[in-house]
């Protein structure tokens, strides 16, 4: 079973310096039909204007990943951690007991746009925790790359959590078929171009929840770039 969630019906928010869709509920946007899948509670993505930004604010027990598209971000938190984010950038805070941080766009001119995503932890009030890896173009191409996993497999960063990150880049002729496990859910963001899914069209900004099904397949791309969370129930 494929259920499709349009780009076009995801909440909105725009403050000037900041343009944003929310796939799931979030802030003043609420929509009972649309509070996250499993565990995945938040998919945003985030163009922020030039020298814009979100200013110091806190987050208990949620496993917060970024992953930069365009521009540069830059992180502070209260444990200590400085950095500019860039394509192919993945990063992981563990909120746990409590981190206050920030997020600004390091330009002062050129927008920023990356995809912001909460994943609820498996255990509540654990130590906050922070992790950073790069994931080359190359890594990705024609593949599905794992990004993020409950082990940190594979170089991947790890979370508190048992689910799973791809990140794919898939053109033309590519073909990508993924093992979807009896008890799992499969939900696939698109986070640029074009492409099928289970014979399904999507576009950028659309998302698909997978049920009962043996695999998840992906072709017929057209400079498409995804995410794939495998999900418990």
């Amino acid at each position: 079973m494929l259920k499709v969630r349009k780009s076009e019906e995801r909440g909105v928010a725009n403050f000037g310096w900041l343009d944003s869709k929310h796939t799931f509920s979030f802030g003043h946007y609420h929509d009972p039909a649309h509070m996250g899948v499993g565990p995945l509670r938040v998919i945003n993505e985030d163009r922020v204007a030039g020298g814009g930004g979100f200013d110091p604010h806190g987050h208990r027990d949620m496993e917060i990943i970024s992953y930069v598209l365009d521009g540069a971000l830059e992180h502070k938190d209260s444990m200590g951690n400085g950095s500019v984010l860039r394509y192919g950038d993945v990063q992981r805070m563990s909120a746990g007991k409590g981190v206050v941080h920030s997020e600004y766009n390091h330009s002062a001119s050129e927008p920023v746009h990356f995809l912001q995503i909460w994943i609820q932890p498996n255990q509540a009030g654990a130590p906050a925790g922070y992790e950073e890896k790069h994931f080359d173009r190359a890594s990705k191409l024609g593949r599905l790359r794992l990004v993020a996993s409950n082990d940190g497999r594979e170089g991947s960063v790890s979370i508190r959590q048992d689910a799973a990150l791809y990140a794919g880049i898939l053109d033309g002729a590519d073909e990508v078929s993924f093992p979807l496990g009896d008890q799992r859910i499969g939900y696939l963001h698109v986070a640029r171009g074009r492409l099928n899914v289970n014979g399904i069209a999507l576009k950028a900004g659309d998302a698909v929840r997978v049920d009962d099904e043996a695999a998840i397949v992906l072709n017929g791309a057209d400079n498409a770039e995804v995410l794939l969370f495998d999900l418990p129930h």
